[in-house]
């Protein structure tokens, strides 16, 4: 018979996750209208406020291609500053216990990062990225792989002396928008090289959204087979052929504790455009429609996480009343369920009940809870012929 137990099924299966959230970078980036500072660090706070301990609120890239992040300094300045630990304080929150994340993807915004640090206001960690397909690395970077994996080597060190942890991407494991497909051993390889050169953990990207489920527990499999530390992984997946949470669970199945989202599933190529004004960007956008490009969504995969039992640490409902502000801060309809449907209620939504049920079964001499005519037997007889053999 089958076993019933998902655990025993798949015992990598974690029972607690850390989910980060990377909204105020990944998913503003996308956005062809530039959030206020003031907007950036209210949803920064009231994420942490939420339950968040690892968030991702800036890039430190040239502010001149991504404007939407010419405010970085005074994010960050924020999150350092007295009023925020205060803020904190008297939620019960421990700042420090909050690792606050800039991208770096080239060596100039590490340099950056590490000022910042020694001005007071610098990240715990940056990222750094590859990706296993060239062309999309060429798209992204504007090097060759050999180029920047020895400036990764270089921006590492700089890091680890000035006291920041680096964060080094794999992308294009499942595919890349370029140039097609990629084999997962590549990856796997390029794994062990961020750790070979010091990198403090890893995350794994499927930045087109073209992985599927089977593809990405095979995967994860071979990660935890050639690198077993659970918390070394982190599961990054885009949201284009509504595909992301099967990857996640698959990701669960596999045994990674580790994942990243975005409210509102907003999030993808940095935009070309920004209020008015034409910007650069990273160029021509790689796909056809902004409305079915993002990240898997915060909101519905922690009600995911949280009906199967899983420990995440988030307060569902505050992340939910968020999410609907933040359709008014972007002014659209953004890609949560969640936030407009809610939680899988167990007492149900006794207001939609059609009226008269109660006095009908007490007219037709039935018990409140008999579900089937009283002169049928307790349990169902299956017919010979649709029985287990």
């Amino acid at each position: 018979m089958t076993d019933y137990d998902y655990w025993k099924i798949f015992p990598r299966m974690p029972k607690k996750v850390t989910i980060g959230d990377i909204t105020i970078r990944d998913g503003f980036q996308h956005l062809e209208k530039f959030i206020s500072t003031r907007a950036k660090t209210y949803y920064a706070e009231e994420l942490i406020f939420a339950g968040c301990r690892h968030i991702e609120v800036t890039n430190l890239g040239n502010p001149y291609l991504l404007p939407q992040f010419s405010d970085a300094e005074e994010v960050l300045g924020y999150l350092r500053s007295e009023r925020f630990r205060r803020r904190c304080s008297k939620r019960g929150i421990n700042p420090d216990d909050v690792s606050i994340t800039a991208v770096t993807i080239r060596e100039p915004a590490v340099d950056r990062a590490i000022e910042l640090k020694e001005k007071g206001i610098g990240p715990d960690r940056v990222l750094m990225m590859v990706s296993t397909e060239e062309e999309h690395h060429f798209a992204n970077s504007g090097v060759t792989l050999p180029m920047y994996w020895k400036e990764a080597e270089r921006c590492i060190k700089k890091c680890t002396d000035a006291g920041i942890k680096m964060c080094g991407t794999v992308s294009t494991i499942w595919g890349s928008p370029i140039a097609g497909a990629t084999e997962l051993k590549d990856a796997v390889e390029f794994t062990k090289r961020w750790l070979e050169i010091g990198a403090s953990d890893i995350e794994h990207a499927d930045h087109d959204g073209s992985a599927s489920a089977e593809e990405v527990y095979r995967y994860f499999a071979m990660i935890l087979d050639e690198i077993p530390d659970p918390r070394l992984h982190i599961a990054h997946f885009h949201e284009t052929k509504r595909m992301a949470a099967a990857s996640i669970l698959a990701s669960l199945q596999a045994g990674i504790i580790n994942f990243e989202a975005t409210m509102g599933g907003m999030g993808g190529q940095p935009a070309n455009f920004l209020d008015d004004c034409p910007v650069p960007g990273t160029g021509e956008y790689y796909y056809k429609d902004p409305r079915y490009v993002g990240l898997n969504c915060l909101e519905d995969m922690l009600v995911q996480i949280d009906e199967m039992g899983i420990e995440h640490g988030y307060d569902v409902d505050r992340i939910l009343k968020l999410g609907g502000q933040m359709e008014k801060t972007t002014g659209q309809r953004l890609r949560s369920e969640a936030v407009i449907n809610g939680r899988t209620m167990k007492e149900g939504h006794m207001e939609f009940a059609r009226p008269g049920l109660k006095e009908l079964k007490e007219k037709q001499g039935e018990a409140p809870k008999q579900l089937v005519p009283g002169e049928w037997g307790d349990k169902a007889e299956l017919p010979e012929k649709h029985r287990p053999r």
